[in-house]
């Protein structure tokens, strides 16, 4: 404790009294903490006053072997390199937004003369509108079906618009006006995109009304096919504006935040609106200590939740939070207009923010109750294989091959909160030494470089990235080769467990391997069993799918793609000219010349390529 505290006072004898950010970092160079200041001098010399500090704090300081200081010109400016800071490290004292993916949305392509309407997520490096951000790709896909409904435009690539001759399935049924054909002018399909962009920006209403007004003069005309058209087009819309809650399609652009704490831990849920229209929600569990309240949690969440996305232009939120006008400041300039947070205190607004609240605590509720579920299994896991304690951390592998080729391991982690996606790992098998099929080879390998990138990266066995337990899909040899890679490795503390499924493969008889011990069943109706058939069914799911991948990538591998001085734009001009990869390896150098964008000299490269 002393140590620490010595070592923060060595730090304020240079130290002046300018904004800027901090960082607290231990004997091993891991960073403990990330904090801003508007002082870095008065506030690095709270640290020194312990009688002052809570207990968590004072054990943080003790930890602390070294410290790092960024100045800024403004505290504003110190808030937002905060959030970029703790995103990056990850400090184990700070208040830590997790699971924070980046959001899809939809693109209205402009690069082609009939626009696409497609999915995104990523950078915007497309020339187009981007409309969103959505909370996940289901949200997408209920909006991308109600713009196919409602105004046909086309969701196929460019290279299946260029190809086509007639019209696709999509035409048939009415969700696009097939305009890779031509039945429909170039005009009419543009102002359908415009129609849909202003759908998205929330002109909702101003559409609705145009497509009444179309609706009934066919219907006068007697053209009652189109009129048929434009009132499916109208129930459309009518169900987007069924799902708007309480905003009664109002709130143009806002992002609806509450925070629910109980228990030492807090969901929040985060709600988009965007044009009058409710654009999905999602929870969130950020890590913190149980003895933070929420008027430090949700501001520090919204730091972090906004530091790869662009803030709306108004946030509700449930709670007061400290240091508003800073915030609100800071998320400004990520914007580059003026961004409000607000406490709604009556209206609808209010009754909004009190239903995502609502569901913030429901969601907290449920996560709790599979906490406490999760938990009694992992007891349960302990006392089958004598484990020391509850496994925090317990890695699942498996293999996939079709007859030796495209050979893959895989591994899936779970713990006390259920699967650690983000943990979850893909081996491509290198090995040319192994025989097609070889399981036993194939797990050797898998284990051999994980245990050997672990033991690199952490010789101390200090990180929690070491597993508590290992289970491995498949029997006695399985069991033996994982045996051999440990032994080889100087690792012999790790217990594991071979599973395999009983005779006929039938789940629920599975036989359970332990080194040393003879194989044995559990109970058909073991609720033990049936976790440890979850976690292996889900190491199953992960790699089977990971191997289609890889099958799937390998079969539209052209023998095209290894020439080198070949991109792109030349690959298309040797298949639209030859009409085939197999044609090109047997065309001359002087019928490659002919091609567009091919020299004398690439010409005869490609040909010596395939003709060694």
């Amino acid at each position: 404790m002393i140590d620490g505290v010595k070592i923060i006072k060595s730090y304020l004898k240079n130290l002046g009294s300018q904004p800027g950010v901090y960082r607290m970092i231990d004997d091993k160079e891991n960073v403990l903490y990330v904090g801003k200041a508007k002082n870095l001098s008065n506030r690095v010399k709270n640290y020194t006053n312990l009688k002052g500090l809570s207990h968590r704090i004072a054990k943080m300081v003790s930890l602390t072997r070294s410290m790092e200081f960024v100045t800024t010109h403004t505290e504003v400016e110190a808030l937002l390199l905060e959030a970029n800071l703790i995103k990056r490290y990850k400090p184990p004292y700070n208040i830590l937004l997790r699971d924070d993916k980046s959001f899809p949305y939809i693109l209205i392509d402009t690069t082609h003369k009939s626009p696409q309407v497609l999915k995104h997520r990523g950078a915007k490096k497309r020339e187009g509108h981007y409309f969103g951000p959505f909370a996940s790709v289901g949200a997408v896909n209920a909006s991308l079906n109600i713009l196919q409904k409602a105004f046909s435009l086309r969701t196929c690539s460019d290279s299946i618009f260029n190809s086509r001759s007639r019209p696709c399935l999509l035409y048939q049924i009415k969700r696009c006006s097939a305009p890779c054909v031509d039945k429909i002018s170039g005009q009419d399909y543009n102002a359908l995109v415009d129609e849909a962009h202003d759908f998205l920006s929330g002109k909702s209403d101003a559409i609705k009304n145009r497509f009444t007004k179309k609706m009934e003069k066919a219907s006068k005309d007697q053209n009652y096919e189109l009129a048929a058209v434009y009132r499916d087009r109208l129930k459309s819309l009518a169900a987007v504006q069924s799902r708007q809650d309480a905003t009664d399609g109002k709130l143009n652009e806002a992002d609806v935040i509450a925070a629910y704490k109980q228990g030492g831990q807090t969901c929040v849920q985060v709600f988009f609106y965007r044009g009058g229209q409710n654009w999905g929600n999602k929870a969130y569990f950020p890590r913190h200590d149980k003895d933070q309240h929420v008027d430090e949690i949700l501001p520090a969440f919204i730091s972090q939740f906004y530091e790869n996305k662009l803030p709306p232009k108004k946030i509700f939120i449930n709670n007061t939070i400290k240091q508003k006008a800073l915030l609100e400041e800071a998320l400004g300039i990520r914007a580059d207009r003026k961004v409000h947070i607000t406490m709604p205190q009556r209206g609808s607004n209010l009754l909004l923010v009190e239903m995502v609240e609502k569901n913030a605590r429901e969601a907290l509720e449920r996560k709790v109750a599979e906490t406490s579920s999760q938990a009694k299994l992992l007891a349960g896991v302990a006392k089958l294989f004598d484990l020391e304690a509850l496994p925090e951390r317990i890695e699942v592998y498996d293999n996939s091959h079709i007859s030796g080729t495209s050979a893959l391991g895989a591994m899936i982690v779970s713990g006390p909160e259920g699967f650690d996606k983000k943990s979850y790992r893909k081996f491509n098998i290198k090995s040319e030494n192994i025989s097609a099929g070889d399981d036993f080879a194939m797990m050797r390998e898998v284990l051999s470089r994980r245990f050997k990138r672990q033991l690199k990266e952490d010789p101390d066995r200090s990180a929690p990235t070491w597993p508590d337990l290992l289970l491995i899909d498949g029997g006695k040899g399985q069991l033996s080769s994982v045996m051999e890679v440990l032994e080889d490795l100087g690792i012999s503390d790790i217990p594991v467990v071979a599973i395999a499924k009983g005779p006929d493969r039938n789940a629920g008889r599975e036989d359970f391997y332990l080194p040393g011990k003879a194989p044995f069943k559990l109970a058909p109706n073991d609720p033990v069993l049936y976790f440890l058939q979850r976690l292996r069914d889900e190491s199953h799911r992960f790699v089977i799918g990971s191997h289609r991948n890889k099958r799937t990538q390998k079969i539209h591998k052209s023998i095209l793609d290894d020439l080198t001085g070949v991109g792109a734009t030349r690959k298309k001009a040797l298949l639209l000219h030859f009409g085939s990869a197999k044609a090109v390896e047997g065309a001359a150098i002087s019928d490659l010349q002919k091609v567009n964008g091919i020299s004398k000299a690439l010409a005869t490269q490609i040909y010596d390529y395939f003709h060694p």
